[in-house]
């Protein structure tokens, strides 16, 4: 990934440990274009394994998650180390900002950024995190049954660890550091379950040839310990959830603080949604991927959803919807140079209080009369002249063209003319070089004297294709170019013709008119009247 440019992905998890690995395997598997922001710190890399992970016990989170970027890689998804500086709502989407330079453009984002487990200050404790100070019995009792366990108290949550870890061994000490003394109930269940309880401040631990051997309290005591388990105060990591717009909440369990999140990890921010430790602060390593999966799929579900609106209401859909693009940094003009054309088109239009006639094509008329109706996409439609009559005859219109200003011309000219027929057109500003038509979508496609350029690539002409319903027509007339006059500008080298169209025809097709002829109702003074006329049917 380059500095100076801004990728567009559907979603941008943040955070590459199992959470946010798996949503990003799910996703993938979706055909979803993601990317996975990872700062390489995970929670669990100082444990030397993973447990409690069926198929995957006992391996070293390194190598776990190391398999995980690998699968994500094998379905398309991508993976950068790197950090996460500014993210904010863009539009309907969301930017992101990376410490290595990089500009990230988001449908949708998943924060799976984890905590910070914030231990109590005492010497040793965090040298030893992860190896033979820990929290959770269900990744670590096994470990060390049957040995002697010292619990570091550090507020409620430390009376039932104790009496938790009692199910691994019987040798198990609390020890108060401070904290006050348990009494009633609770005094009642440590004594008949054999957890002593030691009321003196901690002073250290005891390491001896890089091995535990205890926790020394205030008066010189040693208490005995192959490991100490000590429940710390988890915090979600505070960004980009604030710059999302997202507050950390105290946990109901007392535990920490975290983000809160709906059944799926859908968060009170539209668009974004959070999984594992972030908004599960007691998640293991498979809870945490299992929410991640989860997340997954909602976010996948929302973006169908989103995109079925979307194609209900505007039957023309970005083709790129589910790739990757590019746009230059600081530049808000997609690539393959769209907007230079869309640019250059409205300027053309701009400069002139009418382009053409506002007349229909002859060519159009005459193919088309006594055709049944049904959708039909217009493409290049200009001001709107060829929409307007195609509504006439009862067709649904897709009017479509690169050039904004004529599309506003053409939606202006329909109200003012036939405010009756302005439902049955849809106007969408697209560029066939960057976005397709629905596939096999529409009963007439009408290329009117479109310039598709050359230099912009042939699958502009077979998205054309595609377009057409099994049994639909396209229908292409262009200028015959054997004839024009000199000086007229038009260079036929730099544009897809008549003849370009027929050969990507195959077998799947039926060519039902293929002639040069004088052009109908040929505007006065025109310096160019013979058109080439190409009707085709998709037979297959």
């Amino acid at each position: 990934m380059t500095n100076s440019k801004l990728t567009c992905y559907d979603v941008v998890v943040v955070g590459g440990g199992a959470a946010g690995l798996n949503a990003a395997l799910l996703l993938a598997r979706a055909r979803r274009s993601v990317l996975v922001v990872d700062s390489g710190e995970p929670r669990n890399g100082p444990a030397a394994h993973v447990h409690g992970f069926l198929s995957r016990d006992g391996v070293a989170p390194a190598e776990l998650l190391a398999e995980g970027r690998r699968e994500v890689a094998g379905y398309g998804g991508e993976i950068v180390a790197a950090e996460v500086l500014a993210a904010e709502r863009d539009g309907e989407g969301f930017r992101v900002e990376l410490d290595d330079g990089s500009r990230i453009r988001a449908r949708r984002v998943l924060l799976a950024t984890g905590v910070v487990d914030e231990l109590p200050d005492v010497p040793g404790l965090r040298q030893r995190w992860g190896n033979d100070v820990l929290h959770c019995p269900y990744c670590h009792g096994w470990e060390v049954r049957d040995e002697p366990i010292a619990v570091l108290a550090t507020g409620p949550m430390s009376l039932h660890q104790a009496l938790l870890l009692r199910q691994w061994t019987d040798r198990v000490v609390l020890l108060l550091d401070g904290m006050p003394r348990p009494a009633g109930a609770d005094a009642a269940k440590l004594a008949a379950r054999g957890v002593e309880v030691l009321a003196q401040p901690v002073e250290g631990l005891d390491v001896a040839d890089d091995r535990l051997r205890g926790v020394r309290l205030s008066g010189g005591r040693l208490v005995e310990a192959t490991a100490v388990a000590v429940a710390p105060r988890s915090v979600a990591r505070p960004e980009p959830a604030a710059a999302l717009g997202l507050e950390l909440v105290e946990h109901p369990s007392g535990a920490g603080a975290h983000i809160p999140s709906e059944a799926g990890g859908r968060t009170s921010v539209p668009g974004v949604w959070v999984a594992g430790n972030a908004t599960d602060l007691k998640a293991t390593v498979v809870v945490a991927a299992a929410a991640g999966a989860e997340a997954g799929a909602q976010i996948n579900a929302d973006l169908v959803a989103e995109e079925t609106e979307r194609a209900v209401r505007e039957p023309f859909s970005p083709a790129a919807e589910n790739r990757t693009c590019e746009i230059a940094a600081g530049d808000a003009r997609h690539g393959l140079g769209g907007a230079v054309d869309a640019e250059r088109w409205d300027g053309f239009y701009r400069e002139r209080e009418q382009v053409f006639s506002g007349d229909v094509n002859g060519a159009l008329v005459d193919e088309v009369a006594g055709m049944v109706p049904g959708q039909v996409l217009d493409l290049g439609c200009g001001e709107g002249a060829d929409a307007l009559w195609l509504a006439r005859q009862g067709w649904q219109v897709t009017a479509l063209d690169v050039a904004q200003v004529a599309l506003e011309r053409g939606r202006k000219a329909v109200a003012e003319q036939a405010p009756e027929l302005a439902e049955r057109i849809a106007w969408v500003r697209a560029d066939l070089a960057e976005c397709a038509p629905p596939e096999g979508a529409f009963d007439l496609v009408s290329a009117q004297y479109l310039p598709l350029r050359r230099e912009r690539g042939e699958a502009q002409l077979r998205a054309v294709l595609a377009a057409v319903a099994a049994g639909g027509v396209l229908l292409f007339v262009g200028h015959d170019t054997r004839d024009m006059p000199e000086g007229h500008g038009f260079n036929t080298g730099d544009y897809y013709l008549a003849d370009d169209v027929r050969e990507l025809l195959d077998e799947d097709w039926k060519i039902e008119v293929d002639e040069v002829r004088a052009r109908p109702r040929a505007p006065e003074g025109a310096p160019h009247v013979r058109d080439v006329v190409l009707r085709a049917r998709r037979i297959g």
